[in-house]
């Protein structure tokens, strides 16, 4: 008899304590390109600071990949929390001092990233040890929903925060930490004789990890469209962002505008095992895209602020949807050997658009004017649509039946 993921001890463990830890993470996250703006009036340098974490997440991706599938999943996750927690912590006290400067912004951003290119691949990876395989895709909408919810109340908090006092975000992130430590505390995960083995000839396991990846079409063509696809919808939401400070919306309307993309996801994640089931993973697929190309062109007629958040939430409601039906797919078609690099090999994936968009948003808010910026992650969204819509490897595409 399968227990009801409301029930499985374990899972509301691993899902309570991930959320806080989003929910901290999201709180600084919205705090730190107007910490950056606010030390140095420079809309490159916020996008250089954030793309510094992107890009540490990037580089320790591949490597932490394959060490995730030696270690204890458990003890990486415990791990990752700890160090979290002293550096958001060391930022707080910096500010509450006032001896923060942008070097260690930077160098507190940078620990953070690798931090996230350990922790997680080893909840995915661990996720199947966790909930059968009948329940998976609920537990992936589950956990989309969790993130989406972790962004609607850090971000929003951020934002007041900040507002309050600049090491306030930072400082509640600290303490989201330590809790998330000591609910983690308590998960069990059945170790693997993997964990055992010694630790040798990392750029091997690198290596057939990437071999894995290239040699699944789906999985292939997938990324290629993922990554373009985050790269203008993060520069769009970072645009945003900038172009509402510059008008002179308080930080706390801010906050808010950026929590309304997780109030949408939210929405979405909570219908979205019905439409993984219902629909046709192409569709579930393009219709995030298509989505997306309608609605950005509308942020030339709205006021930044709480209408613009409006389009963020509407855009994020299908996107679990397509999470679901994806990293789903992966996780079945994926020995337990692999999980960690197949994660890993996607978040570098993903993380090219994480380190290029903060960038390509500062310069855009720093050349063109707000309506030429729009119009070009308007144009790059559109054409990708096209790409995702007409592509034979996604029309293909089709459901991995889970074991009973």
């Amino acid at each position: 008899m399968t227990i009801a993921l409301s029930r499985n001890r374990d899972y509301r463990l691993l899902w309570v304590g991930q959320a806080l830890s989003e929910a901290g993470s999201s709180a600084s996250t919205i705090a730190l390109p107007l910490l950056v703006l606010a030390l140095t009036d420079s809309a490159p340098a916020f996008g250089l600071v954030l793309g510094a974490g992107a890009a540490a997440q990037l580089v320790a991706g591949l490597p932490a990949g394959a060490l995730v599938d030696r270690w204890n999943r458990r003890a990486v996750l415990l791990g990752a929390e700890v160090v979290q927690a002293l550096a958001v912590g060391f930022l707080a006290a910096a500010l509450w001092w006032g001896f923060a400067t942008v070097f260690q912004v930077a160098l507190v951003v940078v620990v953070l990233g690798v931090c996230r290119a350990l922790s997680e691949p080893a909840e995915e990876a661990a996720l199947p040890a966790v909930v059968p395989e009948s329940q998976l895709s609920d537990a992936v909408a589950m956990n989309a929903a969790r993130g989406y919810v972790g962004q609607l109340s850090g971000t929003a908090l951020g934002g007041v925060l900040f507002g309050l006092g600049r090491w306030l975000p930072f400082a509640v992130e600290a303490v989201a930490h330590v809790a998330t430590f000591l609910a983690l505390l308590f998960v069990r995960i059945p170790r693997r004789e993997r964990e055992r083995a010694p630790v040798t000839r990392v750029h091997r396991e690198v290596w057939e990890g990437l071999r894995w990846v290239w040699g699944q079409p789906v999985v292939r063509v997938v990324a290629v469209c993922a990554v373009g696809l985050n790269l203008f919808f993060q520069t769009f939401y970072l645009l945003m962002i900038a172009i509402a400070e510059r008008r002179g919306v308080d930080s706390g309307q801010i906050g808010v505008m950026a929590a309304m993309l997780g109030a949408g996801g939210v929405l979405g994640a909570l219908v979205a095992p019905r439409l993984h089931r219902a629909l046709r993973p192409h569709t579930s697929i393009v219709g995030v895209f298509w989505a997306i190309t309608a609605l950005v062109p509308l942020a030339l007629v709205v006021e930044p602020g709480y209408q613009t958040g409006a389009l963020f939430a509407a855009a994020a409601f299908l996107a679990p949807t397509a999470n679901t039906t994806i990293t789903t797919y992966q996780l079945l078609l994926t020995p337990d050997g692999l999980r960690g690099r197949l994660s890993g090999v996607m978040g570098v994936t993903l993380g090219t658009a994480a380190v290029a968009a903060p960038a390509v948003a500062g310069v855009l808010v720093g050349l063109l004017p707000p309506a030429q910026a729009v119009l070009a992650c308007a144009a790059g969204i559109a054409l990708l649509t096209l790409f995702a819509t007409l592509n034979p490897t996604l029309r293909a595409f089709a459901h991995r039946e889970p074991a009973e």
